[in-house]
């Protein structure tokens, strides 16, 4: 493991959790096209990746961490991670990367029965992610629980059911589905929404224009 993806003092989570152990997916399997191509999350903003500030913010929070990516897996090697390809052909986008996730979950942590979700390229995640999500999830007795901020849902962020890894199997596979949100209609879901005064935790780098944003917000952010 390298310097890359420890936690600062300033990274530390802002709240314990009684949350069952919930390994994290990160998923980094865009393709970049505003960008010029290339891996989003390795681009820098202060002086560190965006993968490593996604690691810093979600490690005290999850049991364990993997990387959903496609391609040759060592570009990634220096975060000390588990990289593990989409487990179903054509990159069919996030819930690709879902599955994959669920698959490891079955495979490596038998006892595990929700994994978190998260964009690669989202570098202020909130410090409570799991936690309110678990908790809402508990209170609503829903099945699934995703984040929101400003108003409009951010599916891609979530708690997934291992559970239910053989529907959204199906679901990728037979009903080509490709949107996390039809796929979720289907189940009881919690929507967590977080307040976004000083910044959006749920800002996601898509473009250059949106890295020198990300560059200001870092500052705001305390680096």
């Amino acid at each position: 493991m390298t310097n890359e993806n420890r936690a600062t003092s300033s990274d530390a989570p802002a709240t314990s959790s009684d949350a069952p152990a919930t390994p994290g997916v990160l998923l980094a399997g865009g393709l970049a096209r505003r960008m010029g191509g290339g891996d989003k999350p390795m681009r820098q903003i202060g002086g560190r990746t965006i993968l490593a500030r996604v690691i810093a913010r979600l490690e005290p929070q999850c049991d364990g961490l993997i990387l959903n990516a496609n391609g040759d897996p060592a570009r990634f090697a220096g975060f000390g991670l588990p990289v593990i390809p989409d487990t179903v052909e054509n990159f069919p986008g996030p819930l690709a990367g879902i599955l994959a996730a669920l698959d490891w979950a079955a495979a490596n942590r038998p006892g595990v029965e929700f994994i978190l979700s998260a964009a690669a390229d989202c570098p202020f995640l909130p410090r409570d992610l799991v936690a309110r999500l678990h908790r809402a999830r508990a209170e609503e007795n829903a099945q699934l629980a995703v984040a929101a901020s400003d108003g409009q849902s951010h599916p891609v962020i979530g708690l997934w059911s291992v559970a239910l890894r053989e529907q959204l199997r199906h679901a990728l596979v037979v009903e080509d589905i490709r949107k996390i949100d039809r796929w979720t209609a289907r189940y009881p879901l919690a929507t967590v929404e977080w307040p976004v005064e000083q910044l959006d935790p749920f800002f996601n780098a898509n473009t250059m224009d949106d890295i020198a944003a990300a560059e200001r917000l870092a500052a705001l952010d305390g680096g």
